[in-house]
């Protein structure tokens, strides 16, 4: 269902308020936002690509500067255009390109939806004629050409995201860019504006979800395994000197306002700073929950005949899958305020047996 309560058909569709942006004109170049009459759109109304010549860039060893692949999740013939579109800018990585695709006509080049929309990533006609252009210089600029579509994809996203980062600055938007970013690519960046984050809209808030669920199906955890320090039976799970804000142990939880237990540490870092695994083991839960936002729970197997368990809590993303295997220091996630938490942190627990217990001898702080 679409905002202004039609009916959604391929895909997730949205009506973008008449707001298009602009390759050209104030405010930063391409950031110009355009209103007029009101412009159907799909929910990806993608965009402009940074200009590429010859044959598709890079390798197919799923590696860009944007991040990784995971191996065998994308289509070969995909893969290089994937990770140069996720290499545009920091914000949106292959992994989100590829999700985005999915979500869109899952796979199929020569999609078209009820409305119109084209292609993989789903342009309608008149988004096409602002934003594609020929990436693959095959001399032709088509929404059904993939590299020309996976391309503009990539630069719109980028092009979003410098926006909403923007709207931040200015104090007229808060949340995670990725977030807004996504939101204004479904709902419109005036939408963002208009309602400081992400819009209250069903259909938008569905679709982050899906892009952030099918995001680790995409992502290989890309940091080299650690070694725990020394001593250590467990790794801090956040890089840097950042301070404890909240110890484990009895407390009034700061949103339900109960005595209770509270069960891990929090650390208090900005959003988005990378989670990290405080030892090897096994995803067992990655996903969302009422109290703990996004959740990633890692089993370690047994010490001392014990199973140990440890859990990262209230993320703005949420970075593997089930079943994926991670090493110490590797990324599960980032650090956010999603689920009961009043502001962006790490809550970090350990698990024995099944019971909470204070992570801070573990990590060597006592």
């Amino acid at each position: 269902m679409t905002p202004d309560g039609r009916e959604g058909g391929h895909g997730a569709r949205e009506r973008c308020r008449g707001e298009r942006m602009s390759k050209s004109g104030g405010n930063g170049g391409r950031a110009s936002w355009i209103v007029g009459g009101v412009l159907a759109l799909v929910v990806l109304p993608l965009g402009a690509m940074i200009a590429v010549s010859g044959g598709p860039p890079g390798g197919g060893d799923g590696k860009g500067a944007g991040g990784s692949l995971r191996n065998g999740a994308v289509d070969p013939a995909y893969v290089p255009w994937v990770l140069k579109a996720g290499a545009l800018c920091e914000a949106v990585t292959p992994a989100v390109i590829a999700a985005q695709i999915e979500a869109e006509s899952n796979w199929n080049p020569d999609a078209v939806s009820p409305a119109g929309a084209r292609g993989l990533a789903q342009f309608m006609p008149g988004t096409w004629a602002t934003w594609g252009e020929d990436a693959d210089g095959d001399g032709r600029s088509s929404p059904f050409d993939p590299p020309d579509a996976i391309m503009a994809q990539g630069a719109y996203d980028c092009a979003l995201a410098r926006q909403v980062e923007r709207y931040k600055q200015r104090g007229r938007a808060k949340g995670d860019t990725l977030d807004l970013t996504l939101a204004a690519y479904n709902a419109g960046p005036g939408a963002v504006q208009r309602h400081g984050g992400v819009p209250p809209y069903t259909e938008t808030r569905g679709y982050l979800a899906r892009i952030r669920s099918l995001i680790p199906k995409y992502a290989s955890v890309e940091e080299a395994a650690g070694e725990l320090p020394p001593g250590r039976r467990m790794a801090m799970p956040l890089r840097g000197n950042f301070p404890v804000t909240s110890p484990y142990g009895m407390r009034m939880h700061p949103t339900l306002h109960v005595y209770k237990l509270h069960t891990g540490i929090d650390i208090g870092a900005p959003a988005g700073t990378p989670f990290l695994a405080a030892l090897g083991g096994e995803v067992t839960f990655a996903g969302w929950t009422a109290g703990y936002g996004n959740r990633v729970v890692v089993a370690h197997g047994t010490v001392d005949g014990k199973r140990i368990e440890t859990t990262y809590n209230h993320m703005s993303a949420v970075d593997v899958a089930r079943g994926q295997r991670v090493g110490v220091g590797q990324r599960v996630g980032a650090v956010g305020s999603t689920g009961f938490s009043t502001g962006p942190h790490a809550h970090f627990e350990v698990r024995v047996d099944g019971t909470y217990v204070d992570p801070a001898p573990w990590l060597g702080m006592t």
